[in-house]
């Protein structure tokens, strides 16, 4: 008596999101293999300066600086918060109606979320966390600047500028998130006008001269808000076309 035949079995496939997960691991894991490489050459190297005889170069002693920098116990985390700091400062200080000086921290604390990133990359100190949190602080951070932004105008009644305030912080979220949803579908998209660079010039000229900051008699900072509401949107929708036309041509 002939056997029952065997039933076909289809060969088991990973998903596609768990793929995408793996190589972006993989791709995390050797960036940090490949910062960490280039801290011990740059170590060894500074070692046999060092030990050499003759001044360092500009070149040579920006390098070793950047060596101690990587040796030391800074990380990127640190960074991040630093940032977060700076920035929670900046509203405080907009509420004040201290616009020069929160117009300061605010970019200086940009510029630090900016930097973290890149050290992560070049000292091979990152962790899945530190760029989950460094992501979640950047949207934290640019929030909590336009909401002392738009308390500021709601003290002087002015409700058109309250509304392109929240319509900025709404329209530069969607832009965070059209690029994350992006990259989780296997898309890149850091297209469009307003990126987080460009965003924070806009508001960092509104805020050094605003009205009653002191730097002549300008009134940038309600136009500002304008700008930065329109551009937003307009990014937004750059992005979503974007990634429209890209996914046609998978």
């Amino acid at each position: 008596m002939a056997s029952p035949p065997t039933p076909h079995r289809e060969p088991h496939r990973e998903p596609p999101r768990a793929r995408r997960h793996e190589r972006a691991a993989r791709r995390r894991e050797r960036r940090g293999a490949r910062g960490r490489e280039q801290w011990r050459s740059g170590a060894r190297a500074g070692r046999g300066r060092r030990n050499g005889r003759g001044p360092l170069s500009a070149a040579q002693r920006r390098e070793l600086m950047r060596d101690r920098l990587i040796q030391s116990r800074l990380t990127p985390n640190a960074i991040s918060l630093t940032g977060l700091a700076l920035n929670v400062a900046a509203a405080a200080l907009i509420w004040e109606r201290l616009f020069v000086v929160g117009g300061v921290a605010f970019v200086v604390g940009s510029i630090m979320d900016t930097l973290d990133g890149r050290y992560s990359r070049m000292s091979g100190k990152g962790t899945p966390f530190g760029a989950f949190l460094d992501s979640t602080l950047d949207r934290a951070e640019e929030g909590i600047v336009l909401t002392a932004v738009a308390a500021v105008f709601a003290s002087h009644r002015e409700a058109a500028a309250v509304a392109a305030v929240v319509l900025a912080v709404l329209a530069s979220l969607m832009v965070s998130y059209t690029r994350a949803r992006a990259e989780a579908l296997g898309v890149e998209c850091k297209v469009g006008i307003a990126t987080r660079p460009v965003r924070v010039v806009i508001l960092a000229v509104g805020l050094i001269f605003a009205r009653g900051a002191g730097l002549g008699d300008f009134e940038l900072l309600q136009p500002a808000v304008y700008v930065l509401a329109a551009l937003s949107v307009v990014t937004v929708g750059q992005r979503v076309w974007h990634v429209r036309r890209e996914l046609r041509r998978l």
